[in-house]
């Protein structure tokens, strides 16, 4: 990275974290939630034991100020799995405020490393199992190298979470950058902050930054925000083609990128001519035309493995002893949710309603974590009788597995052994 991108997180380490927070509230979310771990890069036997031989070696390639590496090194806490964890960061002022919030939860095993993740082949820190890698590629004047390093360094049966910035979903972003470097892009930090500011705040209604529903930092947050939205001296965004070229430049492939249902065209697409045509891409192109047809994909979260070993590293609920898990819901609670046979939401200023089956309330008011599928339809039939009979409750498990998993709220797990 040049001297200014350095400079900028000396002097605006992002994102703004104040270490006396992790007392109370663990920040969590994608890449490198370990339950998605787990699904996409383990085929779900991590956490399940089969992986238990030996420590989990773990690298946080440019950690900033801690959110991934807390919530991974909390969740393998949580988890019981015994794991040796690395935080590499450029930024002294970053690795100060990611050390203050370890030590505030206890966090005692994290080995922190200032560096560049470039420097990485000469570091001997060996090979890791799990790589995150969030918001760093796209700050880098060759992402493709920043890509190979890491690949360098992973152990073969391992992956990586990756989080780059999206091209369509930034929109007005690029617009606004340009037009504060023409009003100043030599002047010193502060002074660059405070007009972007003023200029914010002048923005007609045309303009494309104000219309862009899924960039809302400039909006609440605070200066480290500010300056890393609309003042950073390096920032490219990415299409899911550019992405894939990235990884196979790496000799990895994609496992998936999440959440899986803002990539799948059905999603937006209801006209069955159109749908035909779509049926016939690739996984790649249908994603590419997701993203097209979207247009607010504001950052592109994927999971990578070696090229090769996607179809391993994916969970699946291919067979009856597979253990569906709520990611973060209490799937009772969930359930009450659920109206007129949909799950609603809205992202990024799209709202939609994806259609589950008649029996997705009791089917999720059942989901523990330790039941399996054949386990679940016992249970379901016992009380619905042919309602929940082997043929019918896999359909509709299928149906709402698809939207469910699709909207990150299912994964899978595998039973040791």
């Amino acid at each position: 990275m040049t001297d200014r991108v350095s400079a900028q997180y000396e002097a605006y380490p992002y994102p703004y974290r104040r270490p006396q927070d992790d007392k109370t509230r663990l920040i969590e979310g994608s890449p490198s939630h370990l339950k998605e771990v787990d699904h996409y890069v383990f085929g779900g036997r991590l956490i399940a034991g089969d992986r238990r031989e030996r420590a989990f070696r773990v690298l946080v390639a440019g950690g900033g100020t801690g959110d991934g590496l807390i919530m991974l090194a909390q969740h393998l806490v949580d988890a019981a799995l015994p794991a040796e964890i690395h935080y590499l960061d450029l930024s002294a002022a970053s690795r100060k405020i990611a050390e203050a919030r370890a030590e505030v939860r206890g966090l005692s095993d994290i080995r922190f490393h200032t560096g560049s993740l470039l420097d990485l082949p000469g570091m001997g820190l060996g090979l890791f199992d799990y790589i995150d890698c969030c918001g760093v590629l796209h700050h880098l004047e060759d992402p493709a190298a920043g890509l190979a390093a890491l690949a360098g360094v992973l152990a073969p049966a391992g992956g990586i979470g990756l989080m780059l910035y999206g091209t369509l979903g930034r929109i007005g972003v690029y617009h606004a950058q340009a037009m504060l470097k023409l009003l100043g892009g030599n002047d010193q930090a502060p002074e660059r902050l405070a007009t972007a500011k003023r200029l914010l705040s002048e923005l007609p209604a045309t303009n494309w930054l104000r219309r862009n529903p899924a960039i809302v930092d400039y909006r609440h947050g605070g200066d480290a925000e500010l300056y890393d939205l609309l003042l950073h001296s390096r920032d490219r965004a990415f299409t899911v083609p550019e992405i894939a070229g990235l990884v196979a430049g790496a000799g990895l492939e994609v496992v998936a990128f999440i959440d899986p249902w803002r990539y799948d065209p059905e999603n937006y697409v209801s006209d069955p001519k159109l749908k035909a045509r779509l049926a016939g891409l690739s996984a790649l192109k249908r994603a590419s035309f997701a993203e097209l047809m979207a247009g607010n994909i504001k950052t592109h979260i994927c999971y990578v493995v070696r090229a090769g070993r996607g179809a391993e590293a994916l969970a699946r609920p291919s067979d009856p002893t597979a253990i569906p898990v709520m990611r973060n819901d209490d799937g009772p609670a969930f359930a009450r949710t659920l109206k007129d046979d949909r799950v609603s939401f809205r992202m990024d200023g799209l709202e939609m309603a994806l259609p589950v089956p008649r029996m997705a309330g009791p089917i999720l008011s059942r989901i523990d974590g330790a039941r399996s599928l054949a386990e679940l339809q016992t249970l379901l039939a016992a009380e619905f009788g042919a309602r929940a009979a082997p043929a019918a409750f896999e359909a509709d498990f299928a149906q709402l597995y698809k939207v469910m998993n699709g909207l990150g709220r299912i994964l899978i797990r595998r039973r040791a052994g």
